[in-house]
């Protein structure tokens, strides 16, 4: 190659991880994102690196019997800025690693910013780059500008799948009505306030699942009404369509959970809210995405019981992803296959979450700064999470059906041996720790 700067388009989970990275290898780094103090997107609130627009959790991050959490463990050892900030801005959330959404991401801005090798500029860029420009990553996201995701549709000669992500409504905490709410996570996991917990009887479930089913929606334009949802981010209405009993036996479930204020009456259904900062004045209502019209979210959350006079600093929405035919258009090391200068990232690779598009992009930044150093490298093992990640997106999914994925047992290879069932889980992890620490 005849330059050692990487550019990287987007500064979202992906770009910021594949900027810090090939910065730390080395490699100069041109990190390009269009939002700033006036440009935001549908989803977006701030300029910042890394904003979380959705849920402020990275899921579970126990490294011995989840796969997320064995991906936590091993972008730790990999040193990820999207872990190390996580957990320097961890909030309470019981076993999972949750953030302080703001100070994650003014954390992971400053931190590039103050990196020698890495250059931050604000501007759109409205046609990939060519060749002759140098080695690229594309980390644009789900929410590629119109410009660059026709440019990216040129490129590739293949159509793009889409599917909607919907937004979980934000409640100020003081607004919180605890003579009927309580604090407790499921099974007193974590430490007694990561959870705030409104019970519901039977009564009130069914009226407010009759009120999801008939409150006023976003409308979609006609072209746009045959998009897929992703089944891990539904919007709570699509939930409750599929049977009145959907939502209890799932957000909704009242398992694990005693009420102190009638400790003898069992809840039908319970909802629970996850802290969303670290002084614990905002939660986020789980698993409550939502496409429902502002005025009658507003109207139906209030009459969760607890919720009655609720202030929302943040109501729930709906947002377009979108996503290439990673199977039939990458190669191994996230390659465009017609135009290798070109590598792509996180989520507009069909990877689904935070975290796997963070480990995308670690990855990228990693292939793209050994390319430029002109040094080998090995794929990481099938048997680690981010192996398997990486293997799913770039040839093992069926490109027919490829659809959005976040990481889980079922995309690492079989155990060599027979373990019991209870025991699997610790194996897979203790596995692919050995082989991340080989592959490192």
């Amino acid at each position: 190659m005849m330059t050692k700067t990487l550019t990287i388009i987007g500064a979202g989970l992906a770009g910021s991880e594949a900027a810090w990275q090939a910065a730390n290898m080395g490699i100069d780094v041109k990190l390009i994102e269009m939002r700033s103090q006036t440009r935001k997107t549908q989803a977006h609130q701030t300029d910042h690196c890394a904003e979380l627009v959705c849920s402020n959790s990275f899921r579970s991050d126990d490294a011995t019997a989840s796969a997320i959490g064995l991906l936590h463990e091993e972008m730790r050892r990999l040193d990820s800025i999207i872990i190390a900030q996580g957990d320097k801005h961890k909030v309470p959330a019981g076993g999972a690693l949750a953030v302080d959404r703001d100070a994650f991401s003014e954390g992971v801005t400053h931190t590039l910013q103050e990196h020698p090798n890495i250059t931050i500029e604000r501007r759109e860029v409205n046609e990939l780059p060519t060749a002759q420009e140098g080695p690229t990553i594309i980390a644009t996201g789900p929410l590629t500008s119109d410009d660059l995701a026709a440019s990216i549709l040129r490129a590739t000669g293949e159509e793009y799948l889409a599917f909607y992500d919907a937004i979980a409504p934000i409640i100020h905490t003081d607004s919180i009505n605890f003579d009927i709410a309580w604090y407790q996570s499921r099974y007193d996991k974590g430490t007694g306030k990561d959870y705030i917990n409104c019970p519901m009887d039977k009564a009130q479930y069914e009226r407010f699942i009759e009120a999801l089913l008939n409150a006023p929606k976003t409308e979609f334009k006609e072209w746009e009404k045959d998009t897929p949802y992703f089944d891990g981010c539904l919007p709570i209405e699509v939930m409750a369509s599929r049977g009145p009993e959907t939502l209890r036996f799932g957000p909704m479930k009242p398992v694990g959970l005693t009420n102190p204020h009638q400790p003898d009456v069992k809840a039908y259904a319970i909802v629970q809210l996850r802290q969303d900062n670290a002084m614990a004045t905002l939660y986020n209502m789980v698993g409550f995405q939502t496409k429902m019209k502002y005025g009658a979210q507003t109207d139906i959350f209030r009459t969760i019981p607890g919720l009655e006079n609720a202030e929302f600093a943040r109501l729930g929405g709906l947002h377009r992803n979108t996503f290439i035919k990673s199977p039939i258009l990458l190669d191994e090391t996230l390659r465009l296959k017609n135009q290798p200068h070109l590598r792509f990232a996180g989520q507009i690779t069909g990877v689904e979450g935070y975290v796997e598009s963070a480990a995308c992009g670690l990855l990228a930044g990693r292939f793209a700064a050994l390319e430029l150093l002109g040094k080998s490298y090995t794929l990481p093992p099938r048997e680690t999470a981010i192996g398997a990640l990486l293997a799913h997106i770039t040839g093992q999914a069926h490109a027919d059906t490829f659809q959005p994925m976040n990481i889980n047992f079922g995309l690492l290879p079989p155990l060599e041996q027979r373990v019991p069932k209870k025991q699997r889980k610790a194996a897979y992890c203790q596995r692919a720790l050995v082989a991340n620490g080989r592959w490192q």
